[in-house]
């Protein structure tokens, strides 16, 4: 019941727009009255902008909140993650982004999707190399393909793998034909 009542507390304005006025003007008991209406409406966009940080920051904006964010780093959140998943994946999106489309970003990209739990292989056909040796083999398979499995400790395998076909596309270069294999091990 007391935990009701704090919440339903309005807001203070830290800096009273009455308080502003010139001293002569503050002896005004009707001005002060109605400033402190604006004072109210206002009190909400002080307390915004003074925790900003704690908002844009995806280990301690409110959980509602992080959908938004997601859309800041180009990141589509699966209802399935937990609420510690979903941070995590926010977090580190602007770094998969610098690394997108490389083996080690894809499988970064995957073991975030999967979870701390999991265990991601990537499979790549293509290699580069250098040689000093003109007419050297090529590195690598002539047919592209990329194949990454996912060994989780349990779960719905079809399900797990639509879910990880969904985070491959977004990860995997278009060009690259891509097979997802998930492995349940529990």
């Amino acid at each position: 019941m007391v935990h009701e009542r704090i919440n339903r507390m309005p807001l203070a304005n830290p800096v009273p727009l009455g308080m502003r006025l010139p001293g002569i003007l503050q002896e005004d008991g009707f001005l002060m009255r109605w400033t402190s209406a604006f004072d109210d409406s206002i009190a909400p966009v002080y307390a915004v902008l003074d925790n900003l940080e704690a908002y844009v920051r995806p280990s301690s904006a409110p959980a509602d909140f992080l959908e938004w964010l997601a859309g800041w780093v180009d990141v589509a959140l699966d209802d399935a993650w937990s609420e510690e998943q979903r941070r995590s994946i926010v977090a580190g999106a602007a770094a998969l982004h610098r690394r997108a489309g490389t083996p080690g970003g894809i499988r970064d990209a995957m073991r975030l999707a999967a979870g701390p739990d999991a265990e991601v292989e990537v499979e790549e056909s293509g290699a580069t190399a250098w040689s000093p040796t003109p007419g050297a083999p090529l590195p690598g398979s002539a047919e592209a393909r990329l194949v990454i499995t996912v060994t989780v400790p349990n779960g719905d395998r079809a399900e797990l793998e639509r879910r990880f076909e969904r985070v491959a596309a977004a990860v995997v270069p278009a060009h690259l034909p891509v097979g997802v294999t998930v492995v349940v091990s529990g």
